[in-house]
Order: structure tokens, then C-alpha cells, then sequence
């Protein structure tokens, strides 16, 4: 084994585009200062076993060029090292037997944890740093800056859904796009801003409150009846997963194919958002005596592996070279993040929720003109559509008389 300062670098939770820029620009740095860097394969997975044997020493001719590369060269998974206390003297072990004086952990909340109970556990032994990741931009970094892999995730899920949107011309039908985000609408709203979609439904526009199906499906109605009052018979609708967080579980009951806890509960997690909108919003348009061909498409696996955008591989190359100074110079228990333009480490402490004694999540501020921008780019009715200069036209494409409508679809416009 080599006396040299050993760097272990791993990465936990989903990928995201920029993850090989940080291993990268990491282990370059590294090796310059005179440390030994190794890879760790699957996150925390093996330490978690005690196993030390799935490692790869790297060096700076085998990072040099993956900066671009999508995906993560050494994989992930959602292992949790704190789990009970075998794993968690299982990983520290591990870690001791390999050398490792530096750990550098590419993640999100869970990994930042799980890896500062290894620090304490290792008892001083161990200096760690975290780079956050996230396609969903839902950490509250410095100064709003986004998380790495959501520009990228942002970019291609825009190019998907300016596809979908042609192909819904052509075709004459709606498309619903479900993009990941469980609790923040913020890239379901970059998609759609930056694509032009038809309209976005994000769950910052209901929280905390449950939300009716009926609420969502008839804001997804109420566009398709404005649209066509404006000689268009086709859209696509860009709905953040997260979305289903905030149905009633109560009304999901009867979804027959939904699963049930022990105690009869709707798994939110096993709702296919998708699906349930597409069959909701079809049945609703039917009973209006309209003839529109509903089309569900999830967007997620697609965005998290895919080649970073420029923005993403410099953001990433800045980080990881910010995380070793930061561990270098006797740093530990922190995410590293940019404030400023300069890189500098956000304490737990700064993130957490002190209610929940979690991670605060960031969510999208509907208050700001970003978000104003957002809805008023978009085709939904709005307060202005109950006028009678215009409800008249709105109410005759439904078949409904102007009382009928406005009974109907108000609350969209103000809440269930």
C-alpha cells in the first residue's frame, strides 16, 4: 500500500449529467498534490459489506478525456452505509483497510448523510466532502445556483418535448409528459419554458394542500378547450412527477390496479402518473362530446445518463477541483458548492430543515417573475377567460352553456 494521502472517490443516488467532470477534475488535482486516488464501484454497495476489493486506482491519463462522457465511470447505487451499525463498521473498516484518508462522495442528501455518520464513525481518521447532484435542482445551493446535471437534464428534455410537440401536430393529438422531480416542479418547468410546451403543471401551484384529480385533470381540459378555441387541436402538457405527492389517496382508491400498503394506503410511489392523467383527461374530453387522442410519455431515465451540455462540464470540473482544495486543506463534513463564483462549503447545518432535521429541498417560487413567465407563456384559462366576451366561445366547444363552464372549470382558476 502506498504511504502516500489515499483519495477514495464514489458516487451515490440516481447519475446525472457531470458526474465523470467531477472524477475528473477530482483525481487530476489529487494526484498533482501527491495523493493516491481510487475509485470505489457502486457507491457505498460493497464498503457497506466490509468488501474493499471493487476499487480501480485511477490516474490522470484515465480521467483526462471523460469530462464529456455521460453516466458515471464508477456506476452508483443508493446503498445506505448507516443503515444499522454492522454496515456501517463494515464501511469503515473497508476504508481503513484500503488507505483512504479522503473521501470524496458525488451525491444528493442521503449520500451527504450517510457519509458523514462514516466520518464520525471512523473517528477523525476520515476527512469527507460532498459534490451535490441533482437532476431535479431541488438542493438550496448559494446564491440559486442550479444543481450540476440539470442544465443538461433541462436541454435534452426540452429537445424531447419540442419532438413530442411536432409530433402532436402532425398527428392531431395531446401528449402528457411526465418529467421526474418529487419535489420540486423545477424541471418540469425548464422543459416546458424552454421547449414552449402548451402548458406545465408543477406541485409548488397546490401545496401544501391535497390536491383533487379532478383539479389536475380539468387544468389539463381547460387547455385543450383554449386551444381549440384558437384553432388549435393539439399540445403537450409537461407534469413534474411530484404532482402525485399531492393527489388524495383517498380518491386513488379507486384505481383498481394501484397498490396498497398493509394498512389498505395508495403507494403514491407505484402511481403511474401518466397513465392515471391520460385516462382521466380522455374520459373527461369524451363526456364533453369531444373526439381527442390522449397520449401518456414519461421523461426521466432519458435526461439522467445523458452527455453534459458545456455549462455542466465546466460547473463539475470547478467543483471537483474546489472539493480536494477544500479536503486538502483540512476541511470535512461538508458540501462543496459555489458562492459568488468562488468555490466554498456549504455546512449541514446551512441546509437543514431544523423541523425536519432533513435537508431543506428547494422548490420552485411562484412569486418570481421566472415563474410568472412560466404560466403566462402558456395556455391555461386564467381569470380573463370567465369574462363573457370570451366564455361564450369557450363554453359552446365544450357544449356547455356559459353557466355550466364556469361551474366547471373555476377551479382551475382559483382553486379547488
Amino acid at each position: 500500500m502506498s504511504n502516500n494521502p489515499t483519495l477514495g472517490i464514489l458516487v451515490g443516488g440516481g447519475p446525472a449529467p457531470g458526474i465523470n467532470g467531477v472524477i475528473a477534475s477530482a483525481t487530476i488535482e489529487a494526484i498533482n498534490e501527491g495523493c493516491r486516488v481510487l475509485g470505489l464501484y457502486d457507491g457505498f454497495k460493497w464498503l457497506a459489506r466490509g468488501d474493499a476489493t471493487l476499487v480501480q486506482e485511477l490516474r490522470i491519463e484515465d480521467v483526462s478525456r471523460i469530462h464529456w462522457l455521460g453516466g458515471s465511470i464508477l456506476r452508483t447505487s443508493r446503498t445506505n452505509p448507516a443503515k444499522d451499525q454492522s454496515t456501517l463498521a463494515n464501511a469503515v473498516r473497508a476504508l481503513r483497510e484500503l488507505g483512504i484518508t479522503y473521501l470524496l462522495c458525488i451525491g444528493g442528501d442521503d449520500t451527504t448523510f450517510g457519509a458523514a455518520k462514516v466520518a464520525g464513525a471512523a473517528g477523525g481518521a476520515l476527512q469527507v466532502a460532498t459534490v451535490p447532484k441533482t437532476i431535479d435542482n431541488d438542493l438550496p445551493l448559494p446564491d440559486n445556483m442550479p444543481t450540476f446535471g440539470f442544465e443538461t437534464a433541462r436541454a435534452v428534455g426540452a429537445g424531447i418535448v419540442e419532438s413530442l410537440m411536432e409530433d402532436a401536430r402532425t398527428t392531431q393529438r395531446w401528449y402528457l409528459a411526465i418529467t421526474m422531480g418529487r419535489k420540486s416542479g423545477a424541471l418540469a418547468l425548464g422543459v416546458a419554458k424552454a421547449a414552449g410546451a402548451t402548458v406545465a403543471i408543477i406541485p409548488e401551484e397546490f401545496a401544501p394542500l391535497k390536491v383533487p384529480l379532478a383539479l389536475v385533470r380539468d387544468t389539463i381540459v381547460g387547455s385543450v378547450l383554449k386551444r381549440r378555441v384558437g384553432g388549435h387541436d393539439h399540445g403537450v402538457a409537461v407534469i413534474a412527477e411530484g404532482v402525485a405527492e399531492l393527489l388524495d389517496p383517498k380518491e386513488l382508491t379507486t384505481l383498481g390496479d394501484v397498490a396498497k400498503d398493509a394498512y389498505g394506503n395508495v403507494r403514491l410511489a407505484d402511481i403511474d402518473l401518466g397513465a392515471t392523467l391520460q385516462a382521466s383527461v380522455s374520459a373527461a374530453l369524451k363526456a364533453l362530446g369531444l373526439d381527442v387522442t390522449v397520449v401518456a410519455k414519461n421523461i426521466g431515465y432519458e435526461l439522467r445518463c445523458a452527455k453534459p451540455v458545456a455549462f455542466d462540464v465546466e460547473y463539475t470540473r470547478t467543483l471537483g477541483y474546489g472539493a480536494v482544495r477544500y479536503l486538502l486543506s483540512g476541511g470535512s463534513g461538508a458540501m462543496v458548492a459555489l458562492r459568488g463564483g468562488k468555490v466554498a462549503p456549504v455546512t449541514l447545518q446551512e441546509m437543514i430543515d431544523p423541523k425536519s432535521g432533513r435537508i431543506r429541498v428547494r422548490r420552485v417560487d411562484t412569486s418570481t417573475e421566472a415563474y410568472e413567465v412560466g404560466r403566462k407563456y402558456t395556455i391555461r384559462l386564467e381569470a380573463s377567460d370567465f369574462e363573457p366576451s370570451r366564455l361564450s366561445a369557450l363554453a359552446a366547444t365544450a357544449h356547455l352553456d356559459a353557466r355550466q363552464f364556469q361551474e366547471r372549470f373555476q377551479s382551475v382558476v382559483h382553486g379547488a
